[in-house]
């Protein structure tokens, strides 16, 4: 099956130094591993770089995760016309930002669990608020 035929949504995930950020890109990877969504490449949309722009423009729901209020996956999208289905900040959900720091495996679980029951319940194309 090739990528535009895929039904599972995109996830893009910051990926920073920061422990929020790598949190992030944590639930995105079990998310793509458990094949609830396919992860992407957010550094690719945010650097112009065709083939990622083509994926996120190809019209699949988009999940983005946010690990702090600097919101650049968001904003990575935005670039190229693009709003997320989906926008988790993960501020909202007790995530502290730490430099030089990993995060929680705790709260990671918590996180991931508390987006895939939101995935569940309301599935993509349907308002939900989560989005901020």
């Amino acid at each position: 099956m090739n990528r535009e035929e895929d039904p599972r949504p995109l996830v893009y995930s910051c990926s920073g130094c920061s422990s929020a950020a790598q949190l992030a890109n944590h639930v995105a990877v079990r998310l793509d591993r458990t094949g609830v969504a396919e992860m992407s490449c957010i550094a690719g949309v945010g650097g112009d770089v065709k083939a990622l722009v083509k994926t996120a423009r190809s019209g699949r729901p988009i999940i983005a995760l946010d690990g702090c209020p600097l919101v650049c996956v968001k904003s990575s999208l935005a670039r190229h016309g693009i709003v997320a289905d989906r926008h988790y900040q993960l501020q909202h959900y007790g995530v502290k930002k730490c430099q030089h720091e990993d995060f929680d495996p705790g709260q990671a679980l918590a996180v991931l669990a508390r987006v895939t029951q939101d995935l569940q319940q309301t599935p993509l194309g349907e308002s939900v608020g989560a989005s901020g």
